[in-house]
């Protein structure tokens, strides 16, 4: 069987927090695509235009692209909703944004880098949570993204309401019809495996057609840590294989995502080796 091409990126932070940190570990692991969430501790999301730009310019003249702008857009409690999340990793109050309207400056934010992805999320979980409840949302999301032509790829979260893989597929499988075809699913399994609920032949199958992105890191299940890609418990070739069976797209991008802040920039390195390492064993193209 044929598979699509994975395109390898790496999210800039996992690295490291400056700018100079995430190119040159691209240039030293031949790395073409950086991903961009924070730069110095700061979502881009909370930046002007014009600190963008900057980021951007340079971005560029290192001769790598940004598929993705890593945005926490509806990382925040839906208005209106208690949510006992707690502490929440690379969380966003929308009131720190330097734009009236956090919706549209994330679009500006990926047209300033060039990213033809904006990365979104479901809010914080909250109880008594349906998929309808998010449609409005969307539905104003994919009228930007059409505006824009940007495709907007929503993350399966543990501490947002779509968590788990079976979750994303059901806010899919809810949503009504005409789907926006630029709303896509960015498929974590490692989040899903992380919640004790691996995902089901069932919940790929429904998400795989649509899939052209995906985020990888590893899980040690006993110790309840994430680890380097490949060196954890979750048998990633057998769930490539699993999920690229189904893709309709020429191209998934692969984005790693170490979550390893003690020792990010070997970690990375570490886990983009082992991508290559299974792409090589399933027959998947990392390029």
């Amino acid at each position: 069987m044929t598979f699509p091409k994975l395109a390898l990126a790496v999210i800039g932070d996992e690295v490291g927090p400056t700018l100079d940190e995430m190119i040159s570990f691209c240039t030293e692991n031949n790395v073409r695509r950086l991903d961009v969430r924070t730069v110095g501790g700061r979502h881009l999301l909370g930046m002007t235009l014009d600190e963008v730009a900057t980021i951007a310019r340079t971005i560029e003249q290192a001769g790598l692209s940004v598929p993705t702008f890593v945005s926490p857009l509806l990382k925040w409690a839906m208005p209106g909703k208690e949510t006992a999340a707690g502490k929440v990793d690379f969380a966003f109050d929308p009131a720190t944004c330097p734009a009236d309207d956090p919706m549209v400056h994330a679009f500006d934010v990926a047209i300033v880098l060039k990213a033809r992805k904006l990365r979104v999320f479901t809010h914080l979980r909250y109880a008594g949570y349906r998929p309808a409840d998010l449609v409005a949302r969307f539905e104003r999301l994919a009228d930007l993204s059409g505006a824009y032509s940007v495709d907007l790829e929503i993350e399966n979260e543990p501490v947002c309401n779509a968590g788990s893989v079976a979750e994303l597929a059901a806010f899919f499988d809810g949503y009504p019809d005409p789907r926006p075809m630029a709303l896509k699913p960015l498929v974590d399994i490692a989040n899903s495996w992380s919640m004790g609920a691996p995902p089901t032949d069932a919940d790929i199958g429904a998400l795989a057609r649509h899939t052209d992105a995906i985020h990888l890191k590893d899980r040690d299940m006993t110790a309840n840590r994430t680890v380097p890609l490949g060196d954890g418990d979750i048998p990633w070739a057998d769930e490539l294989r699993r999920l690229l069976s189904g893709v309709k797209a020429p191209e998934v991008l692969a984005s790693i995502e170490t979550h390893c802040p003690h020792d990010g920039r070997n970690a990375t390195a570490r886990s983009v080796a082992a991508l290559r390492r299974i792409g090589a064993e399933i027959g998947a193209e990392v390029i």
